[in-house]
């Protein structure tokens, strides 16, 4: 099998017709939240899931694909990405509702997904105006947060396959577990349906205006993070873990834990994204040494080392 970095997709049935949205050695820092990352190979953004799996079944199976949302819980590795990386964009934000149930694109971000359910007086969607993220990566991890999460509020998801092949599938299909589903391999997200039910437009907007508060509180989102950076062990909060150990306001180059919200790590300003997961990793470390338990990834690690 050819090398990714020597494979040349840009071939007459790629590059014609997709030249317009495909560019080569795009700049994978201004993508994600933390502000990091190399280069990407290639850089495709679809105009709609007809294009994606057009584009996909014409792309050489050995041929990496990665995809992106708004990139608020990852962190891209500072020797970028071979292959593909697919960035959802407007023609995924489309928003709906029919017969009491709310179609989200997969590029909305989830505290639109919650406005417009308030907008709509649905009631069931508010816990997602407290993730920062994108629908299609909330269903792809199974995001959670104030006691709910994606799984309790799915009814199904549309994903193109690596093949290209559209499909849906249910709930029961993607087989959630605690902040993760059960994704084909190679599969993309392009759309969710979620079940609601009917709601008092005044309570639902008050809900979410607390949890809105309550982020704005206890964690750092005017700063360079990538949201919670690991995920609860049973019977534990990794913040408190964190704090037993000793971590708040550790730093590493240009990579600190957050002195507000210990489960939160911060590019203070020029961190590389090797400092940010060397940080995380001592963090663990030093939590292992402390308590005994070990702390896993929530945050998502992709790329190659530089």
């Amino acid at each position: 099998m050819m090398p990714a970095k020597q494979m040349n997709i840009a071939n007459p049935l790629l590059g014609e017709y997709f030249t317009p949205r495909l560019r080569t050695n795009a700049d994978l820092s201004k993508t994600n939240w933390f502000r990091v990352g190399g280069l990407a190979q290639w850089l495709f953004k679809p105009e709609d899931a007809q294009d994606l799996s057009v584009f996909l079944a014409a792309l050489p199976l050995e041929i990496p694909v990665t995809v992106l949302g708004v990139g608020s819980n990852i962190i891209i590795r500072d020797g970028g990405l071979d292959g593909v990386v697919v960035k959802l964009g407007r023609g995924f934000t489309q928003l709906s509702v029919v017969g009491g149930q709310l179609s989200a694109g997969a590029a909305c971000l989830d505290v639109n997904v919650a406005q417009f359910a308030c907008e709509n007086s649905l009631a069931g969607l508010e816990f997602l105006s407290g993730i920062p993220g994108t629908i299609g990566g909330g269903v792809a991890m199974n995001a959670g947060a104030y006691d709910n999460d994606v799984s309790q509020v799915l009814v199904e998801a549309e994903i193109v396959q690596r093949d290209g092949k559209i499909c849906t599938l249910s709930n029961a299909e993607l087989k959630f577990v605690y902040r993760n589903s059960t994704l084909p391999e190679g599969a993309i997200v392009t759309k969710a349906i979620f079940k609601t039910a009917p709601g008092n437009k005044t309570e639902i907007a008050k809900k979410i205006k607390e949890i809105q508060a309550a982020r704005e509180d206890t964690q750092p989102i005017r700063s360079r993070t990538g949201g919670s950076t690991f995920k609860n062990p049973e019977g534990h909060k990794a913040w408190e873990l964190i704090e037993r150990a000793g971590c708040r306001r550790l730093t590493i180059g240009g990579a600190q834990v957050s002195e507000k919200h210990c489960n939160f790590l911060i590019n203070t300003g020029n961190a590389t994204a090797a400092d940010l997961e060397n940080l995380g990793e001592e963090v663990i470390k030093r939590v292992r040494e402390k308590t005994g338990v070990t702390l896993e990834w929530e945050i998502k690690r992709i790329g190659k080392m530089k």
